[in-house]
């Protein structure tokens, strides 16, 4: 590859969508004006309309601008959905807009240079005053990955009958989310993949300056592209890829202390119970273990900067809100919950199969994703806890006590780890071989 690929963002779905050109595009050889439009599902058809203009179509409707700078916005679009700030926004994008019909809604996809989603990304994810270095590292990882993801969804539809995120059974239910879920587009534009909210917030000349620094730059390991992962905060340590996706080891996302010396293999074995309780119980000394302000607000946005105990958290659920809970997530009645039994766990502590013991039924419940989204209305921080058991009656608990580590699957970059790195001096370079082991960086257009 050598020149700037052309990315594919899926934007939001409905079926009555609302949105501005800003400036003129084209449908076909069409010149559409600026101005209000709108476009609605009818009948198993898209009807596209404002001012004078009308087009329909029963498959797709693609509008492209006129200049690269040409912009739209969108109306009501969904950001943080499932978790607890999910709200709706108008939002402002450059670049093109295609229309398909999906599940009986219609889809509305972003096409755009791959670059300038990046200047978006980096901005929705990061504060502009971030550190330059940790805005060139996530720069690297984000290109890297999406780079990485484009390249995966080739493979997967070539050997489509051999990828298998879910097995389900009777005493088991094991599933796995990644980004090979969108079928007609490249990536999302909410958590599920990256933040991406077009132009919608102010892109700074920090965060402009560190994708130019590091235009076309991306991590390999040996001659693979680097799948490179984020989350918010490892706990201290970093997990193995296989523990939180499909079961394929990767040399370069394994776990790693979050402190000096870099990029090195913890000396804790979580895999072992009593160990993961002593660590999860216990706040050690990591770069991620920080409450400075300052560096918090690099990583998080105003609505995350609630969350105050992402390193070491506690949540409490009555039986009845527990098994409630489990009952509408899962849509079984486990009956009173008797016990949350962790039968495996990574390298970080993360629970990779859980036990549900139920009066009228039991169940293994993995991956990490699955077993957060079970227990919580949106998504519990991390799979990475112990459970204690209170106010306990003929054998049936009344309380369940979670105490857990980190916020987020764990692998790769640790976002306010990195933070902190950039803060203390490190370079962009040497974040990213600490986070990923035994990668080199190159340039690829």
């Amino acid at each position: 590859m050598n020149k700037q690929p052309i990315l594919h963002v899926g934007i939001m779905k409905a079926t009555h969508i609302e949105f501005i050109l800003e400036t003129g595009y084209r449908v076909g050889t069409n010149i559409i004006p600026q101005g209000a439009y709108t476009i609605e599902l009818r009948k198993g058809k898209m009807i596209l309309q404002g001012q004078s203009f009308l087009t329909i179509s029963e498959e797709e409707i693609i509008l492209l601008p006129v200049f690269r700078t040409n912009s739209f916005l969108l109306k009501e679009v969904t950001i943080g959905i499932d978790f607890h700030w999910e709200q709706k926004e108008d939002q402002r994008f450059t670049g093109g807009i295609r229309f398909l019909i999906e599940q009986d809604t219609i889809q509305v996809i972003n096409t755009i240079h791959l670059e300038d989603y990046l200047k978006s990304v980096i901005s929705s994810e990061m504060n502009p005053n971030s550190s330059a270095e940790l805005l060139k590292a996530h720069a690297v990882i984000s290109r890297s990955w999406l780079i990485a993801q484009i390249n995966k969804k080739k493979e997967i539809a070539g050997n489509i009958s051999d990828y298998k995120s879910q097995t389900s059974t009777e005493s088991e239910h094991i599933r796995w989310y990644d980004r090979e879920d969108h079928q007609n587009f490249d990536v999302c534009a909410d958590d599920h993949c990256q933040r991406y909210h077009g132009i919608t917030k102010i892109i700074s000349s920090t965060v402009t300056s560190a994708i130019d620094d590091t235009m076309g730059e991306i991590l390999k390991y040996n001659d693979e592209i680097c799948d490179a992962r984020f989350s918010k905060c490892c706990g201290g340590i970093s997990e193995n890829f296989e523990n939180n996706w499909e079961p394929l080891h990767k040399p370069y996302l394994v776990a790693i202390a979050d402190k000096e010396p870099l990029g090195s293999s913890p000396k804790q074995k979580l895999t072992m119970e009593e160990n993961a309780r002593e660590w999860i119980l216990f706040s050690p000394k990591a770069f991620c273990n920080t409450s400075d302000i300052k560096i918090l607000s690099q990583v998080l946005p105003s609505f995350d900067q609630k969350t105050s105990d992402f390193f070491r958290w506690t949540i409490q659920y009555s039986q009845l809100e527990l098994s409630e809970l489990l009952t509408k997530k899962s849509r079984i009645n486990f009956g009173n919950i008797l016990r949350l039994e962790p039968l495996e766990r990574g390298q970080s502590g993360r629970i990779i199969r859980l036990k549900i013991v139920g009066t009228e039924k039991n169940l293994i419940v993995g991956k990490e994703l699955e077993i957060r989204k079970w227990l919580s209305e949106t998504h519990l921080y991390s799979s990475a806890f112990v459970v204690d058991y209170d106010e306990i009656d003929n054998g049936i608990p009344g309380r369940f006590i979670l105490r857990g580590a980190g916020w987020g699957h764990g692998s790769g970059l640790c976002q306010i780890g990195a933070a902190v790195m950039g803060e203390k001096g490190y370079s962009y370079d040497q974040i990213l071989k600490h986070y990923f082991v035994g990668v080199r960086l190159e340039k690829l257009y």
